[in-house]
């Protein structure tokens, strides 16, 4: 039996694709997962077996990059000595900072590497990297920034869900009831608490409108307080809640545009406003949100013009509806390979294959 080592950390965008490659992997595989501080609190030690190294972080401080470089070389050491003492036979990243030592030291030892790109625009350590993994698992194979001469590497799988989602049941149709769902990402996105408020302000005034916010803990009890002040029926969680309940109960979404949470929406078939964050690396939200948009999957957003659209963007959709229920239609369709069988058999193929 294969020894595979899951490598991951940072945001939930990066641990949530681990846990899925895990769920997928664990009956065939002796498999673990490795994150830092800030990845572990989205895994559970009950479900996962889970290996802790601290890798230390990068600074912008230029003035600390000779300090920086030490620490990255001992960072490889010890994820050297990690990898050997553990044997590890096969490395799959999902990203996250702490995996760069991870995947230098796979080097040193041949240890095969996989890597992971969810993006529409090739991450930076990925790029590095990708001359010296096996194969990179991809959604598309128009990603920006990919080096031609490695395209053979691409392995296309189709977006990855937790096992749960293929047997969710969902609200359908805006009916009599607008259930608008508000999902700002694992870092909480403090400005969807704020800027949008006039927008929810206005529908509830004119239609029956519910609310699911997605809201970091620092500003839930502003939230909580905006909504009862304006007499809107809401509910409130953060990002480690179970948020398919949530979405099973909305028809409709605002949301950032990162690949799990837009892989999510459409396969559940929720019409939503992509919002991309100006601030993500090599503008990698715009690019996903655009290639689902080219696909008329959803409707994109710049941040800047929230003030000015927003409001009539979302009364526009409520009062006609078809393009509402095209966009329901053309997630389906984008959705129909998407089961949990064909992406447990490419993954078990490839890595059996190699």
């Amino acid at each position: 039996m294969k020894n595979i080592l899951l490598s991951t950390g940072g945001s939930g965008g990066h641990v949530i694709p681990a846990k899925i490659f895990y769920e997928h992997l664990k009956k065939e595989f002796d498999i673990s997962i490795v994150s830092d501080e800030r990845g572990i609190k989205f895994l559970d030690k009950n479900k996962h077996n889970i290996k802790t190294i601290n890798i230390a972080q990068k600074s912008k401080n230029i003035f600390l990059f000779p300090f920086q470089f030490l620490l990255l070389l001992h960072s490889i050491i010890k994820s050297f000595l990690f990898l050997k003492r553990k044997k590890i036979e096969i490395l799959i990243s999902t990203g996250g900072y702490m995996s760069l030592p991870l995947c230098m030291a796979s080097k040193f030892l041949n240890i095969k590497l996989y890597l992971f790109e969810p993006n529409m625009v090739l991450g930076r350590a990925n790029k590095f990297f990708i001359g010296s993994c096996v194969k990179i698992f991809c959604y598309s194979d128009k990603i920006k920034n990919f080096p031609k001469k490695f395209r053979n590497k691409i392995y296309l799988i189709p977006p990855l869900l937790r096992k749960e989602f293929y047997s969710a049941k969902i609200v359908e149709n805006i009916d009599e009831q607008i259930n608008l769902l508000i999902i700002g990402g694992s870092q909480g996105a403090t400005l969807f608490d704020t800027i949008i408020a006039d927008t929810i302000i206005h529908l509830s005034k004119r239609y029956k409108l519910r609310i699911f916010h997605q809201t970091n803990l620092n500003n839930f009890n502003n939230l909580k307080n905006f909504y009862l002040k304006n007499n809107i029926e809401s509910e409130l969680f953060d990002f480690n809640e179970d948020i398919l309940n949530f979405m099973c109960k909305s028809n409709f979404c605002i949301t950032r545009a990162g690949a799990s949470t837009l892989a999510e929406l459409i396969f559940l078939n929720i019409p939503h406003i992509a919002i991309p964050l100006p601030s993500a690396k090599d503008n990698h939200q715009f690019e996903n949100a655009s290639m689902h948009h080219q696909l008329g999957c959803n409707w994109i957003l710049d941040q800047k013009e929230i003030n000015n659209q927003l409001t009539g963007k979302l009364t526009y959709i409520i009062e006609n509806k078809e393009e509402y229920l095209d966009k329901k239609k053309n997630m389906k369709n984008f959705s129909y390979e998407n089961t949990w069988n064909n992406i447990n058999q490419k993954i078990i193929t490839i890595i059996n294959e190699n």
